[in-house]
């Protein structure tokens, strides 16, 4: 072979894309992909710190705001991280990358899992796997999914409870999963939900759309201080 062969033998297989690039492709918005092929693309983007994979589509929030996301975000997290430290065997994740099925990879706002007996575990990279018992979802721009294919999802693989907080019309939802279907849990005569799968989880409402978490944490510690949340941590103490 002459020298000029090689050096264009070589220029070729420089120019045909391997399998290897083939697979790193960028993750977009809109792409549709299976969970395995959808997960590998994330691992090659460290810079994407949220990508969803929902029902098949991939889904690529955009920058986070203040009012309408962060700090909304962190009331909730305030509120579970109180219930989480109160209840051993009970576990708190803050956008945790959660492998539900074949089509869906979210990445929840906050969930909370039973640890042992539950319907989810940690898998040895890391990871959740399979459905957690309640997961909240903070919905300012993402409203049109949290609340249409993510539920969808959500009810298929068997997340008990559901929580959508719609900033932007100052409405919060609480699902519960009844005989395969969701059902709103609605505020007792004080404007408190209970948590059927975790109990003494209890949340004020107005007070939280209000922005008075004092009046939050205060609900959260009766719930706490009661006799369901007492059996409920000898239950998971086993």
């Amino acid at each position: 072979m002459t020298q000029t062969s090689v050096k264009n033998t070589k220029n070729l297989e420089q120019q045909t894309p391997s399998e290897d690039a083939e697979k790193m492709l960028p993750l977009e918005n809109g792409d549709r992909l299976s969970q395995p092929e959808f997960h590998e693309r994330y691992l090659a983007m460290p810079h994407v710190k949220k990508a969803e994979l929902i029902e098949g589509v991939v889904y690529m929030p955009s920058p986070v705001r203040s009012r309408s996301h962060a700090q909304p975000h962190a009331m909730i997290v305030g509120w579970l991280s109180n219930y989480w430290v109160a209840t051993p065997g009970v576990d708190l994740n803050d956008n945790a990358t959660v492998f539900l099925d074949g089509d869906n990879e979210p990445q929840p706002d906050a969930l909370l899992r039973i640890e042992n007996g539950g319907n989810s575990r940690i898998t040895d990279d890391d990871y959740v796997q399979g459905a957690p018992e309640l997961i909240v979802e903070i919905a300012a721009s993402t409203a049109s999914y949290d609340l249409h294919d993510k539920k969808k999802a959500y009810r298929r693989n068997g997340v008990q409870e559901y929580i959508v907080w719609q900033i932007n019309k100052k409405r919060l939802y609480w699902f519960r999963l009844d005989k395969g279907k969701y059902v709103s849990i609605q505020p007792d005569e004080n404007g408190v939900v209970h948590s059927v799968v975790f109990p003494g989880l209890r949340l004020a409402v107005a007070a939280l759309l209000e922005g008075d978490l004092a009046q939050v944490m205060r609900v959260l510690q009766e719930g706490i201080n009661s006799a369901e949340h007492g059996e409920f941590v000898k239950f998971l103490g086993g």
